[in-house]
């Protein structure tokens, strides 16, 4: 059963998503816990030294999409922070 912690979606310009993954980016590479916030809603997540990483586009009818999915087990440690404020 899958429990959805965090969920946020909104319509942003191609600059401001680019902004928010290289934040994603910048956090992950310096080992920083991440920070998710959206409408009064935090969570803290901390990625460790490996995971699995998923890249998936999808066509649903006229819609296109890409989705970036970062995977591990809460038993793999905390062995590295990964910080989006």
């Amino acid at each position: 059963m899958e429990d959805v912690l965090f969920e946020s979606e909104t319509e942003r310009d191609r600059a401001a998503i680019a902004d928010y993954l290289s934040t994603v980016a910048e956090s992950l590479r310096a080992g920083e816990s991440i920070t998710l916030r959206a409408g009064g809603n935090d969570l803290d997540l901390s990625v460790p030294d490996r995971a699995t990483f998923e890249v998936k586009a999808e066509r649903e009818g006229d819609e296109l999409s890409v989705e970036f999915e970062i995977e591990w087990h809460e038993s793999d440690g905390d062995s590295g922070d990964l910080r989006i404020e």
